[in-house]
């Protein structure tokens, strides 16, 4: 079963301006998903149409089998959702911000202390739990925006730039519990993100987003070989050293595309059987941030 779907959902302001044209995609339950897409490409106007916030100018789109406009209180039972916009109660503490929204979501209060205590230790923030929520910082923010949308122990997550304005420690803990919540309790995550690094960190699956279209998707496999994006072996030489029809990288570094990984073995016995001495060989492989930059370069060509 489907956990996140659209077929051909459009999204039209002022009858003419499409934010979003004719999106298709089927996440299955336990997938991590991820939408790649600039500023203004459409990808929080796709949260805010599976959220029930929008409704669809045409084509549908559903969270577990459940219309999210039509059906927006059992949406929400089983969607945690992470919006920029979605804000907290600053004169209130952030525990006192977790337990009001988890009232007002049905919970009761023994459950609710508990879980609210579990998210806040997990995410790093339990220190703070008495602190106002205006003297948090960004990242502490974020995670406590985070903890809100996974109060009800979610089986879909939507995440709209998940890692804005986390610092490397609150990256850490947002990422770890993420990852964490799909190993463990088959939690799908549908994540947009304007980031490729973190779209390969938490996703096994991709599409590609531009101006409301969409323009590529699947594996990063596919999604190299569609980019034109291949390996490449790094060999360090000495400084004085050179590898004729390599490419020059600085410091003793030699780049070569290669169609195969398995050629690398090959390789290093054929520089070293050369004369040359090799301090490090290492196969790069082509990252979502490769293929996404190509083929981002392609559609602004056409």
């Amino acid at each position: 079963m489907g956990a996140v779907t659209a077929q051909q959902l459009t999204k039209t302001y002022n009858g003419k301006t499409n934010a979003l044209e004719s999106v298709t995609f089927d996440v299955p339950e336990g997938g991590a998903f991820a939408l790649l897409g600039g500023r203004d490409s459409g990808k929080s106007t796709l949260v805010r149409l599976l959220s029930g916030l929008l409704h669809p100018s045409r084509g549908t789109c559903s969270i577990l089998q459940l219309d999210p406009f039509k059906q927006p209180e059992k949406v929400h039972r089983l969607c945690g959702v992470l919006l920029p916009s979605a804000k907290m109660y600053q004169t209130m503490t952030g525990q006192e911000n977790l337990h009001f929204f988890g009232r007002a979501a049905g919970m009761r209060m023994d459950d609710l202390q508990t879980r609210s205590t579990e998210l806040m230790k997990d995410l790093g923030i339990w220190e703070a739990r008495g602190e106002l929520v205006q003297t948090y910082s960004t990242s502490m923010r974020q995670r406590l925006s985070l903890a809100r949308a996974l109060l009800l122990r979610p089986r879909v997550l939507l995440l709209d730039e998940p890692d804005d304005g986390l610092d490397p420690e609150g990256t850490t803990a947002v990422f770890a519990l993420l990852r964490g919540l799909r190993r463990e309790e088959g939690v799908t995550l549908f994540v947009c993100t304007r980031q490729p690094r973190v779209a390969q960190r938490l996703c096994e699956r991709f599409a590609l987003l531009h101006s409301g279209r969409l323009t590529a998707m699947g594996s990063l496999s596919e999604l190299s070989q569609a980019a034109g994006c291949v390996a490449r072996a790094r060999f360090h030489l000495a400084l004085e050293d050179s590898l004729p029809g390599w490419q020059d990288k600085g410091r003793g570094y030699w780049e070569k595309e290669i169609q195969n990984p398995a050629q690398m073995p090959q390789l290093l016995r054929e520089v070293i059987e050369a004369g040359h001495a090799v301090y490090e060989a290492r196969l790069l492989r082509p990252s979502l941030e490769d293929a996404y930059v190509r083929l981002e370069e392609k559609e602004a060509g056409q």
